[in-house]
């Protein structure tokens, strides 16, 4: 076996592998997570594999990784400590933020702490304008007493941000060359290199977090790849970013902020390609794992992405009115909505003798208590046992051995007895509360969004997911569920369909009826150049770079932006035209109305996306299964007091080939379990799907 490629995904539960070989096929793992060193479950479980399969490090072509590395540094706060200098009078805004409430009546909400304390963020006395020019001159010397104030502080990072520096960035420039003189080995962001575009405390905040994450993720990285030597492994390592693209490690090292969602991500990239192969022009993709939920949108064959996102602020229900939580990051990244609501979230009963589930979570350790390893919270695991949903010996392949006793025992002592109900009853209380959870991800990205997730197909995945996505679409009146072959590794798999990207941006402030069209056309040149350049030092011919153009523009006096493809073609009179008809569109698709003809558009920054394609296999075959033999065997399922407890098939995937199974039944895989409710059906599709038809609207 040669020239395989290797995607590894991260979750707070398991690590998760996957192998293609040449001829496309997939080889799957899932090994619990390393807390106190992620890279050595990675390590581990490659050396499995390869033993278990014949595979020698040598015929590794590369290896595609997402991690959770970025964002636990910042969610944990144990990022480096970092330093900051800024234009003087521009201290505080870390501290002023956007002034924005998550939760507008909750008087005791208290704002995150800013990741620079106030003692070193220190002001160097400059001033450009707007436009670019040199009001006040930098003084060097100013810059250097600074620098020492936070080298005797023992700062391990220090960032840079100055005023307009996106318009004029020599002074930045010069800071940054001070400091490389006095401290070479000195972690070091200037915020003209990490984005130089408008509005000051988001540029800040991105800086500050480059800094923050980047001896974390160096270290880690440095880690991991001493790891995979020590078994032999010495091909090329790529991160997923947040955006959905992949990028080297040693890039990735160098710009950090732009790998802080690398983990969700690659799912949505694994469900845009399914898309596309199996004809579906809108999907919603939902994963549901052991801690978290998350929902995205991929439209036409694209994922639907977010100009800047927050993190650290708790969980995203992707509500654009509730922000302010978390920390800023203007970065493109997948738009995913999430919600604490895994297989680990914690059954508990609230103040008032409600039930509620998540978003506090078992994790992997001590986990569920039918995992047997002193979780002593019922979770909603320990409901889908008790419902006879989830074998007690087949949880991953049987490598993990589930205890059904104690989790009827846990349910009946915390939620059954105090709410006077039948342990069964409770238990599917708690599966329908942790599905509404979910399903306010799916409408965050859908309904939220001027979308009809009726008019979508759900692509369901994570070890959780296909277990609830039945359920819930009928729910939300989706007609077509998803699931795909490795459906529990799916994020893993999905490392596999990407592609490397640059995003670029650049501030380009015009309204659209009066547009330079020579200093547009200069400006995207300049961007696809630096795009071109990127590639190229990557390794890619100009036969594997794929260039695309988006502009992001709003109203006169708005304050936010939306994103849409910069017309084809040559940049001329037409252009302004074009831009404000695709402005207006997306402005009343997203927010259900437009203004009138006479209303002023403003474009406001330039955006390139620069993909160069892998020569590697791209993409897994459609490789069906032989029909089952042997019957089914049967176990008893609870499906709602509607239903009661039910005789269901439990099928493997071979059952359906060739027929359609009319629910209730139990789908068993080694990475995943698949529930068929009463009165829906599935099959088998031509890519080896499963196709569930939940018969709303028929």
């Amino acid at each position: 076996m040669s020239n395989i490629r290797v995607g590894v995904d991260i979750g707070g539960t398991f690590t998760d592998i996957c192998i293609m070989d040449a001829e496309g096929g997939i080889i799957t793992k899932k090994v619990s997570s390393t807390v106190d060193n992620y890279a050595r479950a990675i390590s581990e479980g490659l050396a499995e594999v390869f033993g278990e399969h014949g595979i020698g490090a040598a015929d590794v072509a590369e290896i595609l990784h997402g991690t959770t590395v970025a964002s636990n540094a910042i969610l944990e706060h144990k990022g480096a400590k970092t330093g900051l200098i800024t234009t003087k009078g521009f201290r505080d805004v870390l501290e002023l933020r956007l002034l924005r409430m998550p939760r507008l009546y909750d008087l005791n909400w208290v704002k995150p702490p800013a990741l620079v304390e106030r003692r070193l963020r220190l002001e160097v006395d400059e001033r450009v304008n707007f436009r670019g020019e040199v009001e006040k001159a930098l003084d060097p010397a100013e810059v250097e007493a600074v620098l020492d104030r936070l080298l005797a502080e023992g700062v391990e990072a220090i960032s840079v941000c100055l005023l307009h520096s996106y318009a004029n960035p020599a002074h930045e420039r010069m800071i940054h060359d001070i400091i490389r003189a006095k401290a070479p080995e000195m972690v070091l962001s200037i915020s003209s290199e990490v984005l130089p575009e408008i509005k000051e405390y988001e540029r800040t905040s991105t800086t500050v977090i480059n800094s923050y994450v980047k001896p974390v993720v160096g270290r880690y990285l440095k880690s991991l790849t001493a790891d995979l030597k020590g078994i032999g492994v010495t091909s090329p390592l790529l991160l997923m970013q947040s955006n959905g693209g992949l990028t080297p490690a040693e890039v990735a090292a160098e710009m950090p902020v732009n790998i802080i969602e690398s983990g969700p991500a690659a799912g949505v990239i694994g469900a845009q390609s399914l898309a596309r192969r199996a004809g579906f022009d809108k999907v919603i993709s939902f994963d549901m794992g052991g801690t978290t939920a998350k929902a995205a949108l991929v439209e036409d064959g694209e994922v639907s992405r977010a100009e800047e996102y927050s993190v650290g602020g708790g969980i995203m229900i992707g509500s654009r009115l509730m922000s302010g939580a978390g920390y800023v990051l203007k970065v493109p990244a997948i738009d995913l909505a999430e919600v604490g609501a895994g297989g680990g979230s914690i059954i508990a009963l609230d103040a008032g003798g409600a039930p509620q589930v998540g978003p506090e979570s078992a994790g992997s350790y001590p986990g569920p208590v039918c995992y047997g390893l002193g979780g002593t919270e019922p979770t909603v695991t320990d409901a889908n046992v008790v419902l006879g949903y989830i074998n007690p010996a087949h949880l991953a392949g049987g490598a993990v051995k589930l205890h059904a006793e104690k989790s009827r025992a846990v349910l009946a002592e915390k939620v059954a007895g105090p709410l006077g109900l039948s342990v069964e009853r409770a238990a599917y209380g708690a599966h329908l509360i942790a599905a509404a959870n979910m399903i306010r991800a799916i409408k965050a990205v859908s309904s939220e969004r001027g979308r009809d997730p009726r008019d979508y197909a759900l692509v369901a995945f994570g070890g959780n997911g296909p277990l609830f996505a039945a359920g819930m679409a009928r729910s939300l009146g989706i007609r077509s569920v998803i699931v795909p072959p490795s459906a529990g590794v799916f994020s893993s798999v999905g490392l596999l369909y990407s592609d490397v990207e640059y995003h670029l941006a650049r501030t380009y402030r015009q309204l659209t009826g009066a547009l330079d069209l020579a200093g547009l056309v200069s400006a995207w040149q300049a961007l696809e150049t630096q795009a071109r350049d990127k590639l190229v030092a990557d390794g890619f011919r100009p036969d594997q770079m794929r260039l695309r153009r988006f502009a992001k523009l709003h109203y006169r006096g708005q304050a936010y932006e939306l994103s849409v493809p910069m017309p084809d073609g040559p940049i001329t009179e037409e252009t302004s035209a074009r831009l404000d008809q695709a402005f207006g569109d997306e402005h009343e698709r997203t927010y259900g109305h437009r203004a009138g003809p006479g209303e002023p558009v403003e474009l406001v920054s330039l955006n390139l996306v620069a993909s160069g394609q892998l020569d590697t296999l791209r993409g897994a075959k459609a490789r069906l299964p032989a029909p089952a033999e042997a019957p089914p065997v049967e176990r008893q399922a609870y499906f709602g007091p509607e239903n009661g407890w039910m005789a269901t098939p439990v099928l493997q995937r071979a059952h359906l080939v060739g027929r359609d199974w009319k629910g209730p039944a139990v789908i068993e895989e080694y990475d995943c379990t698949c529930v068929v409710p009463p009165g829906t059906s599935a099959r088998l599709d031509a890519h080896g799907n499963i196709a569930i038809d939940t018969g709303v609207g028929a």
